[in-house]
């Protein structure tokens, strides 16, 4: 193949680039991903690809891969494919095609690639496949790496209602133990313990702080199982007695005993556990009530919680769900109890909302679907 050859090759690539791409695209669609993009989606950055690829053949080009390209274009690409769903194995895949597609072009225009012109069209294309991997990969690995973070912060958050009611309780325990009854090694546990509390609400502190900034996007696995609700509510109150302040605020369970729920155990408990816990802390001296029931109508359940606090300003009302909201008072809040109900209620197809009027207290309420027959 002489230069003319290359010249006639940069020129059918110009020429024909609407039918190469249908071609392509023809081909591409066969990948799961790709399916159901439109044209323009499924295009993306491939006809500034070809461009490129005209001109690097057009000169003979001897430059680098990262000379020769439009620096945007294979990491955009690479980033748009991430977003579509691609994995890495179609985005190979998609390039190795049109490379097909080029030499398919080629063949039925009576040129043979071969020699320099066969290395710069793989070297144009190998580029490419680098760099759209390599940021496809880093995408990837950066939204595991938020994932993982924010499962920690999740977790972190989860961890100081237990720890406010070991606090609470060592220090309940410490105030009515007798002073003649109480000896030296006694003494010493209980420093211990509060010593180790105090390290440990450091500790929780620290990750929520350095986990403020990540969004809400943890991937939940659900393990959803029929079990009573009323059993799991009264051990929660047994367990947040301590917090609500050995009896100051009163709390009830009104759940009826035969209650069935179908969701993941553990996941509800938490969403009840900082619901409860949120009532609690706006309801010093009063009650919280947690009830729910069968909405048969509906086949699901409604949950409640409800207290007599100092409920929620109106302006705020559509950004209670909201990670980084303000805690009224705690000017540092970081407002990560109720995102992650609003999470953990979705994950199962339910909605969560909120009823409140400054003053006279608030009710959180949420839904759990049945079961899919």
């Amino acid at each position: 193949m002489t230069m003319n050859d290359l010249d006639r090759l940069s020129a059918l690539i110009k020429q024909d680039r609407d039918a190469l791409l249908a071609r392509w695209r023809q081909q591409v669609r066969q990948l799961p991903s790709a399916r159901q993009l439109d044209t323009p989606t499924l295009n993306d950055h491939i006809p500034d690809l070809l461009e490129e690829l005209s001109i690097a053949l057009q000169y003979g080009s001897d430059e680098t891969v990262a000379e020769a390209f439009n620096e945007a274009s294979p990491p955009a690409h690479g980033l748009q494919r991430f977003q579509d769903g691609f994995d890495i194995i179609e985005i190979v895949a998609e390039y190795n095609i049109l490379r097909g597609c080029i030499h398919d072009l080629a063949d039925s225009n009576g040129l043979r690639l071969q020699g320099p012109p066969f290395h710069i069209v793989n070297r144009v294309l190998d580029g490419a496949i680098g760099l759209a991997v390599q940021t496809f990969a880093d995408h990837q690995a950066l939204k595991v790496q938020r994932r993982r973070e924010e499962y920690l912060a999740f977790v972190a958050h989860d961890l100081r209602t237990p720890l406010n009611a070991i606090s609470l309780a060592a220090s309940v325990l410490e105030l009515t133990l007798p002073a003649e009854d109480c000896s030296a090694e006694t003494g010493q546990m209980l420093k211990s313990l509060r010593r180790n509390v105090k390290h440990l609400e450091t500790m929780v502190a620290k990750v929520i702080d350095e986990n403020a900034n990540l969004q809400t996007e943890v991937g939940i696995k659900l393990e959803r199982r029929f079990f009573d609700l009323w059993p799991l509510v009264e051990a929660l109150i047994h367990d947040l007695h301590p917090i609500a302040g050995t009896g100051s605020t009163r709390l009830s369970n009104t759940v009826p005993a035969d209650l069935v729920v179908y969701a993941d155990a553990s996941l509800l408990r938490r969403v009840l556990q900082n619901l409860i816990a949120n009532a609690i802390k706006y309801t010093p001296r009063g009650e919280v009530i947690i009830g729910a029931q069968d909405l048969r109508a509906e086949t699901g359940v409604e949950c409640w919680i409800t207290d007599n606090g100092e409920g929620i300003p109106e302006e705020l009302l559509e950004k209670v769900f909201d990670k980084g909201e303000t805690d009224l008072q705690n000017a540092g809040g970081l407002g990560l109890g109720l995102a992650i109900v609003k999470t953990f209620v979705e994950a199962h197809g339910g909605k969560v909302s909120v009823e409140s009027t400054k003053g006279s207290g608030s009710t959180f309420r949420f839904s759990l679907p049945a079961r899919e027959m």
